[in-house]
């Protein structure tokens, strides 16, 4: 990640990992990749420079892509989440990654490192679910304000183990570094607003904002999200 000689003017980078961050806004197959990059913009190398690059190029190949909305879907409010432990080379930190639908809309997403080093894969997955909560309060608290009842909420996640940790009542040793965590997921799942469902790895839609995927798998992904392009290249 430090290979590489440092850019003679660091702006250049900076002021375009700016305008990416600002496209992730309405282009969520590009998240991860930025959040990537942005690690890099106190001390951006050639390199780093040349990957911004690359995924301009990719963003180029279809500029009319974004996502379509579409008004004839439920108000149901789901969430897929996920982890990639341990994934950061640097800090040992997993990356959380989630998206939320209502209906068949995708309205939130997220790709972010984690604050802390998790001990497992399961206590970094629990970490992702709990922040992936927070926004499903939040968006359920907005929807109520125009008298919409979102609760229950779906959420998605496809580590059995950190599923059973949140249906489990009995704390132990396993839980005692996530504790908040555990207490607040529970306390949701507990009241009823919050529904725990597994879901394969082949159909974790969170994948594509916590890891690099091969083009089918992302394109397939891209597909699912609900990205639409608006001007599509003629046959």
């Amino acid at each position: 990640m430090n290979d590489g000689e440092l850019l003679s003017d660091p702006q250049v980078y900076r002021r375009l990992i700016g305008r990416l961050l600002y496209l992730t806004h309405t282009r969520p197959d590009i998240t991860y990749a930025v959040h990537l990059l942005s690690q890099f913009v106190s001390m951006p190398r050639i390199p780093h420079l040349h990957a911004a690059h690359h995924l301009l190029s990719y963003i180029k190949k279809a500029p009319g892509l974004g996502l379509f909305f579409s008004s004839k879907t439920s108000l149901q409010l789901s969430c897929f989440v996920d982890s990639d432990y341990s994934s950061c080379p640097d800090t040992r930190r997993s990356i959380t990654g989630f998206c939320t639908y209502l209906g068949t809309n995708l309205i939130s997403w997220k790709s972010k490192k984690q604050h802390t080093v998790s001990r497992s894969s399961c206590e970094a997955e629990y970490r992702a679910m709990a922040t992936a909560t927070c926004e499903l309060v939040w968006l359920a608290a907005l929807l109520s304000s125009f008298h919409i009842d979102a609760s229950p909420v779906f959420l998605y996640c496809d580590n059995q183990a950190a599923i059973h940790l949140a249906s489990n009542q009995i704390f132990h040793e396993r839980t005692k570094y996530i504790d908040v965590d555990c207490h607040f997921v529970r306390e949701k799942l507990n009241s009823g607003f919050l529904k725990l469902f597994h879901v394969r790895s082949k159909g974790q839609l969170a994948d594509i904002f916590t890891k690099a995927l091969h083009s089918p798998a992302f394109s397939d992904f891209v597909f699912k999200m609900g990205l639409t392009n608006v001007h599509p290249s003629p046959s």
